[in-house]
């Protein structure tokens, strides 16, 4: 599955974000099940309470009486905290500020996760476009989270609404690449239209013989220009046909399209 560029701001981070979705994407798990359930370990940890003394330092004014970590400062954004509209919004403002930091990044993206189910459900969840609700919602937690790195630092008034509107416009854009990939691999009718005007196609197949993406790059050459069914490809190469079908979707939508 194609990554949604680079989502935090180190490698560790982008371990502890990222990785989780992928692998919920691929075997079709309750994501936001996992993301909350690791939420309540993650949320406790003596990171977690260190990136809090530290928060708190840089932002003293915040109403955060009685946080002891980061699982405490989600729960005072919810509206049964009794805090206001206005208080709430101040701390996921400074929650933005210091997401640089991945503990703090984290909690951000925790508290942003009803959001990200609103933005999933005005898109219909990629019905149509991708195979599983959970891989819509992966990626817009992964756009999500995108955001919010290209973002950290930043003070914005309306933070929470600016990130969540980013990102469903990542993720409607994402959706329109999946969709025009499932033109260009589903159906043999639809391939042979591509073939007919397919001299840049087939320079950006031939770029990538002989390396990392060899085999992707023979498949798709395979099936468009050779006009092989996907059934015969996938029994070449030893893999499902729905299997391979997502994948060559995947690679169209990073090196083709």
């Amino acid at each position: 599955m194609e990554k949604a560029s680079t989502m935090v701001a180190t490698t560790g981070a982008v371990d502890c974000v990222i990785a989780p979705l992928l692998v919920a994407m691929s075997n079709h798990t309750d994501v936001l099940g996992q993301m909350r359930s690791e939420w309540r370990y993650v949320g406790r940890t003596s990171h977690a309470r260190a990136s809090l003394d530290s928060f708190r330092s840089s932002h003293p004014d915040l109403p955060l009486d009685g946080a002891r970590d980061l699982r405490d400062v989600v729960g005072a954004l919810e509206v049964s905290s009794g805090r206001t509209v206005i208080e709430r919004a101040a701390i996921v403002r400074a929650l933005l500020e210091s997401a640089i930091d991945p503990e703090i990044h984290r909690a951000l993206l925790q508290t942003l996760i009803p959001g990200v189910v609103s933005i999933c459900r005005q898109l219909r969840f990629g019905d149509g476009i991708v195979d599983d609700p959970s891989e819509a919602v992966a990626m817009a937690l992964s756009f999500t989270s995108d955001v919010i790195n290209d973002w950290s630092g930043e003070s914005r008034q309306y933070a929470a609404p600016d990130i969540l509107s980013a990102a469903r416009g990542r993720l409607r854009r994402w959706l329109m690449k999946e969709k025009e990939a499932r033109r260009l691999i589903a159906t043999h009718d639809q391939i042979e239209i591509v073939a007919n005007d397919a001299s840049p196609l087939l320079t950006r197949l031939q770029n990538l013989r002989g390396g990392q993406y060899d085999r992707l790059a023979a498949l798709t050459y395979a099936r468009v220009f050779e006009g092989r069914s996907l059934r015969d490809v996938a029994t070449d190469d030893h893999s499902s046909p729905a299997s391979l079908q997502q994948e060559l979707r995947h690679f169209a939508i990073k090196f083709l399209l």
